[in-house]
């Protein structure tokens, strides 16, 4: 059970959990913050470019078919105007007026001239020359009959012979008929007839000349120069009427043309047969003619679909790529974090839930913040205890962390020393622990108005007592240290009543000029309590009042009572440094000294004797086996050594005792939590008024006993508790819950789910179902 509740709060087990559960979350936001950063840019720039590309590519793909379309129209309107400039040139022939096409003897040079004109046109079928009221018409190839030519010859779908006739002799302007099916000679094709009255611009003229032409040939200048077009191409006259058509793919309906005949000059979208279209249109200045082209869109803007396909797919090239190195910046990034989170995890065992690593670190930081803020009292009196104890540290981080104390003095100058405050009565019951928790709380730092002091408390192993370090600060005036120091007490002696009934007893060791020596003014002061006296300042005993030299008669020596005894309460403090400067001063001046062999022997024993009865009140039988060796000295160098080692070895075993006593108190502390872990009154607080030591203390304390905090341990009893009923007993979940101390069952739930994995009813039906 032990085990498996260990494991459940494995604090970096916990920690790579929770972290595992979020840690992708700030990966994916560097890399989507890294992947906007170059996308939204990218984006705005491949808008850009694409839409500056497609508008240029379209305008560029749309003048193009302009320009094809208008090479159509003048290559036309250049046949056109030939032929109507042919016309005009056989108007003025000598060779083919009125007058030589009647004379027999010129006739036969008349049509040798309409083969000659005939012959320098390449879209004329055929060259007919009319005149008025005749009923013969001329060819390159001779006269024949009016009828005869245009019902045998050429015979028109939709022109009557009749037609042609009142036609040939009645415009006076010329005539373009739209392409229609002719059968000559047993053969049909489509063909276009132009007539152009002579002589031109005449208003009365004489003639016409017809011109025969295939529509393949008009239609293959076409199909010569928009080569590229797959769609339809039309040529309306000035009526709007279809003149010819020429289609590759679909044809549009004849009840369309009408529309693209009414079209504006320029390019126009369209749905023609039932699918969207591009149309382009264009109209001649010089007959009005209308030339339209229509061709599906797709293929209009083909190249337009090619420019988009690329430009998507670099996009889509450059979005991957760029994805791929946001993603190896974002890792690179998130190294660091990473590295963080892990030596978080080691030094707090576990993070708390949080939406990522960053809320994480922070709520870590947060907690070690709080840690510090309720280990900072503790932290201060551990180092003021080191200096009382073994006066000022080597290490320098100690130093420095002894230097923010607030010791330091402004001017520079001031002076140190140390008084113990003890009640006599033991803090047994609950309202006195409490008054003096309070009055320890309020002595732990406070100024003394008029003096220049600043006090601050100590708690120590010794119990119903409490040091104080004084720092005195030098002041301008003449009143002496003394009555400053006498006026400092007088303000703690009142403090200290005020919050108690009874009278706390007050030693104050000697004021020193350096922290160094703070370790011997706390020893005096202990000497001072332990020899204290009434006075006419109440129960205050000075270590300078103490019993002086005793000195027998004049010229006698011997060391002073005071000395000695503050080597005895050094030994007793385990102050191994003021013990040994003392012996040391103790031996240089009985070397200093004039003294008889017999005298100086008896107070070398004297000394020893000191030591030997601090030894015997701590227990230390195994000294009193080598006194021999201890009394047997023949110089002072000799008995110097001895002393400093058996003062080392007094000052160990107090260490000792201090530890052995420091850790029976914990042992207590934790058996009374395993014992009361279900009162729901027990606190922190609680302990720590019971057992008469600050809650700073007893939390470090406890969790250097049992690896955990005091709620870790106290819901760690809990879920044991709760677990061993759960298998043990059918009681209610609400009642075991409740006898356990925990009043909030829901809570309770939620946590024991959050941390097994299952609730308490399911670890309950598992253990039921593995029994049977």
């Amino acid at each position: 059970m032990k085990r498996r509740m260990q494991a459940l709060y494995g604090s970096r087990f916990v920690f790579r959990e929770r972290w595992n559960a979020v840690k992708s979350k700030l990966l994916f936001r560097y890399a989507i913050s890294y992947i906007l950063a170059f996308l939204i840019p990218l984006t705005a720039l491949t808008v850009f470019v694409y839409d500056s590309a497609v508008k240029n590519l379209r305008s560029e793909i749309e003048q193009s078919k302009i320009n094809q379309l208008n090479q159509v129209k003048l290559t036309i309107d250049d046949r056109m105007n030939e032929l109507h400039a042919l016309a005009s040139r056989i108007s003025y022939d000598e060779h083919l007026t009125p007058y030589m096409l009647d004379h027999p003897l010129y006739v036969q040079e008349a049509i040798q001239t309409l083969a000659n004109y005939k012959a320098n046109n390449s879209i004329v079928e055929d060259l007919l020359l009319y005149m008025h009221n005749d009923s013969l018409i001329y060819s390159y190839r001779g006269l024949a009959d009016l009828d005869v030519v245009f019902n045998k010859e050429y015979r028109f779908e939709n022109w009557t012979s009749e037609q042609v006739r009142r036609n040939l002799n009645e415009i006076d302007q010329p005539l373009i008929r739209a392409a229609e099916m002719v059968n000559r000679y047993s053969r049909q094709e489509p063909m276009l007839t132009y007539i152009v009255p002579i002589k031109t611009n005449d208003p009365y003229p004489y003639g016409a000349v017809v011109y025969l032409m295939k529509e393949s040939k008009l239609t293959g200048v076409m199909d010569s120069i928009l080569n590229d077009v797959n769609g339809s191409n039309y040529i309306f006259n000035e009526k709007g009427e279809v003149l010819t058509t020429n289609s590759r793919g679909t044809e549009t309906p004849g009840a369309e043309w009408n529309t693209l005949a009414e079209l504006e000059p320029g390019i126009h979208s369209m749905t023609l047969a039932g699918e969207k279209q591009s149309v382009v249109s264009v109209k001649s200045e010089e007959n009005g003619w209308t030339y339209v082209m229509a061709m599906p869109s797709h293929q209009f803007f083909g190249r337009v679909a090619h420019v988009q396909t690329l430009i998507a797919i670099v996009f889509a090239l450059v979005v991957v790529t760029g994805s791929l190195a946001a993603m190896m910046l974002a890792r690179r990034q998130y190294h660091p974090v990473k590295d963080l989170m892990e030596f978080v995890g080691i030094q707090s065992g576990a993070a708390a839930k949080a939406s990522n690593e960053w809320d994480s670190i922070r709520q870590t930081i947060r907690e070690y913040n709080a840690r510090i803020d309720m280990q900072q009292p503790f932290v201060r009196n551990q180092c003021l205890l080191l200096l009382l104890k073994h006066g000022r540290p080597e290490d320098k981080e100690m130093m420095r962390t002894i230097d923010g104390l607030g010791l330091g003095f402004a001017g520079g100058q001031g002076r140190y020393l140390t008084a113990i405050l003890s009640w006599n009565e033991p803090s047994e019951g609950r309202h006195i622990s409490e008054e003096r928790y309070a009055v320890r709380d309020a002595l732990s730092h406070f100024v003394v108005e008029g003096t220049g002091a600043r006090v601050f408390g100590v708690e120590f192993s010794a119990v119903d007592q409490l040091a104080l370090v004084i720092a005195l600060e030098e002041q301008e005036g003449d009143e002496p240290l003394q009555e400053r120091v006498a006026r400092t007490i007088e303000a703690v002696r009142l403090l200290a009543v005020d919050g108690l009934q009874s009278v706390p007893h007050i030693g104050v060791g000697s004021a020193y000029a350096d922290l160094d020596s703070l370790n011997q003014s706390f020893v005096e002061a202990a000497t001072a309590l332990e020899h204290r006296k009434m006075n006419g300042r109440g129960q205050v005993t000075y270590f300078e009042q103490l019993a002086g030299p005793e000195q027998a008669e004049e010229g006698s020596f011997w060391i002073s009572r005071k000395l000695i005894l503050k080597l005895d309460q050094s030994l007793k403090q385990g102050s191994a440094l003021v013990a040994v400067r003392i012996l040391s001063d103790i031996m240089d001046t009985l070397k200093k000294e004039p003294l008889s062999a017999p005298l100086l022997r008896c107070i070398c024993f004297d000394v020893l004797n000191s030591l030997l009865r601090t030894a015997s009140e701590l227990g230390m039988r195994e000294v009193f086996a080598d006194i021999s060796v201890l009394a047997s000295f023949e110089t002072l160098e000799e008995l110097e050594s001895r002393l400093l080692s058996l003062a080392s070895e007094i000052c160990a075993q107090v260490e000792r005792n201090t530890e052995e006593t420091r850790d029976t108190l914990i042992d207590d502390i934790v058996k009374d939590v395993d014992d009361r872990f279900s009162d729901y009154t027990l606190s922190l607080e609680h302990l720590a008024l019971k057992y008469s030591v600050s809650t700073s203390y007893l939390s470090r304390s406890f969790k250097e006993k049992t690896g955990l905090n005091f709620s870790q341990y106290m819901w760690r009893r809990r879920v044991e508790e709760v677990i061993r009923q759960l298998e043990t007993t059918s009681a209610p979940l609400k009642e075991i819950i409740e006898q356990v101390g925990y009043l909030d069952a829901p809570n309770f739930i939620r946590r024991f789910k959050k941390e097994m994995g299952y609730t308490p009813g399911q670890y309950r039906k598992q253990k039921a179902s593995k029994r049977a």
